[in-house]
């Protein structure tokens, strides 16, 4: 009994374009689902470097009696923002710098379609009032898993 060898095997147009859709439906929900992901990450520079400077301030302001007015006044050393950017610490007031201080770092660059959102400290930590990253709960790390921040 002689067998046909000949017979060309593989994979036909229709089964390779099945299998294209297949991956273009996976990718369609896990592409935004993993952009969201990396910018919350980036987001949590900004929470990470904040809580820095109001643990610092909290120190200083112990030792001084005021909150500094600007951050190399402080006893810490902060690496360089890589996502986000400055204009320091509020001290438009400085008479307030006695009770209270401000800094607001901005989401710098290209964020997922997210824009370019504010994360707000004082000295009362995390301001979700004058912060514009709670317009995007899906990718602030101060989020809860009930909803609350």
């Amino acid at each position: 009994m002689i067998r046909n060898h000949n017979k060309e095997q593989g994979f036909t147009l229709v089964e390779l374009a099945v299998v294209v859709v297949i991956i273009g439906v996976l990718a369609a929900f896990a592409v935004p689902k993993f952009l969201t992901s990396v910018e919350r990450s980036k987001a949590a520079e900004a929470f990470q470097y904040l809580s820095t400077i109001q643990t610092a301030q909290e120190r200083y302001h112990a030792r001084q009696g005021t909150y500094a007015d600007s951050v190399p006044k402080l006893d810490i050393e902060l690496p360089k923002l890589e996502y986000f950017e400055t204009t320091g610490i509020d001290e438009s007031d400085p008479t307030t710098l006695q009770t209270a201080w401000s800094m607001t770092l901005t989401r710098k660059g290209a964020s997922a379609g997210f824009g370019a959102y504010t994360v707000v400290f004082n000295q009362d930590g995390f301001d979700g009032d004058s912060s514009t990253i709670t317009d995007n709960p899906e990718i602030n790390p101060m989020k809860t898993d009930d909803g609350s921040e």
